[in-house]
């Protein structure tokens, strides 16, 4: 009798698994059709069984529409980039789903525990992945966040039972052990971590991974729930307009770029005096940066016909070319379109030492992109905010920011363009393109004086250049970035000292 209903349980477990597999299988294809992207992280205990969850999760999917990817170790690419770089490049394209081994959040729960991180970087930790996990799920991606739970015991039972056999006694270390003897001290820690970023947007769900079927049955039911609302909240989203609030009529037409001295002007022989100097102490601390593992972003905006390539081009002309990027930005292509708006930059960050240089960036969301309607106002709206936090994610990370209006007047702008028209070499500058947008000069103006106001922040100012000289905003944005270095290197050199 007692067989017999063992066999009935197990025969029952093996049903409600098709099922919710089956289950599972249509909305992926669902997801897919609406363009929706997926996000499940696992996190746990060692030896809950994150992996043969995983597997057992996947067999349900459709192997083209999804990727594994393991978050509990760094590689040297990995380790010399910003820790939530890593992720954000791996974020999935609209329609598909990413799966991880091991979250971001293991960055204050077992990177606290093994490192004893301080105070002030678990805070700014735990800022960056709070509003990490804000940008992906405003944009619409469902992340489904699990947390699989052992007791003590049992946990110590699966280290012997892996140790028990040469083929897996290598995934045991010695760091799995001490966690085991201070489990309640991780367990607590585990347990801050879950209610300290535990939101509506990005639930956690805790799993009992003690019964591997029960545990395999409760991650399918709670991942296929949030596909299942995601679907239901993108179909009333369609039924219901949006509301977009109206703009404070004229509040940024008379903002910072009506209060710049654009008489500011420099001769030739100051220009060339000084492009020497400064070209040769760019150069050396180029060195200094590359030694200290000092990562630099440097983001250049402005009117057509500012100056930026000029700049740009004098700027990197004595650097060692193995250590820096131009990144130009032009329309996405249909792969960028596909994901957040934000991951094509990150895919461009540079590593530890190295000097990244964008030739126009992600403020076109706040620009071209709203000015065009590329965007709806609720999305132009809340980038603010999430460039502020990529931005500020970077600086914690070791990073320079430092972003450059170049600034000119209408009338410099019209001259500027006239002479390219006129010069046969430099004709390929000029297009119908630009004449169109210097129809819009005013829409620019104020939306520009927004995007100063709203992000130029103590991490990463904005630098207004005045541009009607060219030689004098040369100048002023080669000082200003060498000061910077100047300042990152010293503070680098004082920290080290202090630990030595």
């Amino acid at each position: 009798m007692q067989e017999e209903k063992k066999k009935s349980r197990k025969e029952g477990d093996k049903a409600r698994l098709a099922a919710a597999a089956a289950r599972l299988g249509v909305l992926q294809r669902r997801l897919k059709d609406e363009k929706i992207p997926v996000i499940i992280t696992f996190d746990g205990f060692d030896a809950a069984g994150k992996g043969l969850q995983i597997s057992r999760l996947i067999q349900a999917l459709d192997p083209r529409g999804f990727d594994v990817y393991t978050g509990d170790r760094d590689g040297e690419e990995e380790a010399m980039h910003p820790f939530l770089w890593r992720f954000a490049i791996r974020c999935p394209e609209r329609g598909r789903i990413a799966i991880f081994d091991t979250s971001w959040n293991r960055r204050i729960f077992a990177d606290r525990f093994d490192r004893d991180l301080g105070k002030r970087e678990t805070e700014e930790s735990l800022s960056d992945i709070r509003a990490f996990e804000k940008q992906l799920t405003d944009d619409g991606t469902v992340l489904v966040r699990l947390f699989l739970e052992i007791s003590e015991k049992e946990q110590r039972k699966r280290f012997k039972k892996l140790e028990a056999s040469a083929d897996t006694a290598w995934r045991v270390t010695e760091a799995d052990w001490e966690r085991n003897r201070r489990y309640k001290k991780y367990a607590r820690i585990t347990k801050e971590m879950i209610d300290a970023t535990n939101v509506p947007w990005a639930p956690w769900t805790v799993i009992d991974a003690a019964h591997k079927e029960k545990a395999a049955l409760a991650i399918m039911e709670v991942v296929s729930s949030a596909m299942e609302a995601a679907l239901e909240k993108k179909a009333a989203g369609r039924e219901t307009p949006r509301f977009e609030p109206p703009l404070p009529p004229d509040k940024y037409k008379k903002g910072i770029l009506s209060h710049v001295d654009l008489e500011k002007t420099m001769d030739r022989e100051e220009y060339r005096k000084k492009l020497d100097q400064l070209q040769k102490r760019l150069e050396r601390l180029h060195g200094d940066l590359y030694r200290y593992r000092i990562p630099v972003v440097l983001g250049f905006e402005g009117w057509d016909a500012a100056g930026k390539g000029g700049v740009i081009r004098r700027l990197t002309s004595h650097l060692d070319p193995r250590g820096y990027q131009v990144c130009p930005t032009a329309s996405p292509s249909s792969t960028e379109k596909a994901h957040h708006y934000l991951w094509r930059f990150w895919t461009r960050f540079p590593k530890d030492g190295h000097i990244a240089v964008f030739d126009r960036t992600w403020y076109g969301r706040v620009m071209v992109e709203r000015i065009e309607g590329f965007c709806t106002e609720e999305e132009w709206h809340r980038a603010y905010q999430e460039i502020n936090d990529m931005e500020t994610h970077l600086v914690h990370s070791g990073a320079v920011v430092l972003k450059f209006w170049l600034h000119i007047d209408k009338d410099e702008q019209e001259r500027r363009f006239n002479d390219r028209m006129k010069n046969p070499e430099k004709q390929w500058k000029i297009t119908d393109e630009d004449w169109r947008n210097r129809e819009k000069w005013d829409q620019y103006e104020e939306v520009v004086n927004e995007m100063l106001e709203k992000t130029s922040t103590e991490d990463a100012p904005w630098i207004v250049v005045e541009g009607n000289s060219k030689y004098y905003a040369r100048i002023k944005v080669m000082e200003t970035v060498a000061d910077a270095l100047e300042k990152k290197i010293k503070e680098v050199e004082k920290a080290k000292k202090k630990h030595e």
